[in-house]
């Protein structure tokens, strides 16, 4: 019996220890559409609704798992952006996994992804990733023109407003919230040192707040 029971100590440590050093993006285990959204995309069936895809992280409890582990992403980011410095391909995807197993929807995390992996010649997870990045970055910005609130790019988390804007290469001014045409956040920016203004709507953010009791 005592051995049975040493034997079974050792198989959940060595479990515990690769889930957290493997190069896998980990499925949320709740039967809801964000895991199975999940589990297709790291299965590369990339064909699919990335706005209900995004949607559904908000609806998902992996969305309140990783409200709870805001400091290890920070943790995380950091840590990537220190091995990218370094050029360290390895760990920069051992961390961009981790991350994206926290938050299958973060576009910088597909993006760093993408690079690194075309970076060392795997064309097949390069091209993956990249249709997975511009999936989700589509389903915004192709979703409205950012003109007017009405017209509004709808967002789930505020972090989707600043990769927006990093990707058209605008310096962000001053935000500030427009209530009187929608629920949008209002993005002062400059472009190539032109003034520009640029709408996000931000209906889901706030849903995303009350599900957190924020």
């Amino acid at each position: 019996m005592k051995n049975q029971f040493i034997l079974l100590l050792l198989l959940i440590i060595s479990a515990t220890s690769f889930g957290q050093t493997s190069n896998e993006v980990i499925i949320p285990p709740f039967q809801d559409k964000y895991s199975e959204y999940v589990k297709k995309l790291e299965a590369g069936e990339t064909a699919i609704n990335y706005q209900d895809f995004r949607f559904s992280f908000i609806e998902s409890e992996q969305f309140v798992v990783a409200s709870g582990k805001s400091e290890e992403m920070d943790s995380l980011k950091k840590e990537m952006t220190v091995q990218m410095k370094a050029s360290n391909s390895p760990e920069i995807i051992r961390i961009t996994k981790q991350i994206l197993s926290i938050d299958y929807t973060d576009m910088m995390a597909h993006k760093i992804l993408k690079q690194t992996y075309k970076i060392i010649g795997d064309t097949t997870n390069a091209a993956r990733y990249k249709t997975i990045q511009f999936g989700l970055l589509n389903s915004i910005v192709k979703n409205g023109d950012g003109q007017t609130c009405a017209t509004a790019w709808p967002v789930i988390q505020v972090k989707e407003e600043y990769f927006v804007l990093q990707m058209v290469d605008a310096q962000l001014q001053e935000q500030s919230v427009d209530r009187k045409n929608g629920l949008c956040d209002r993005m002062e920016v400059k472009v190539e040192g032109k003034k520009k203004t640029y709408y996000f709507e931000i209906t889901k953010v706030f849903e995303g707040y009350k599900k957190l009791g924020l």
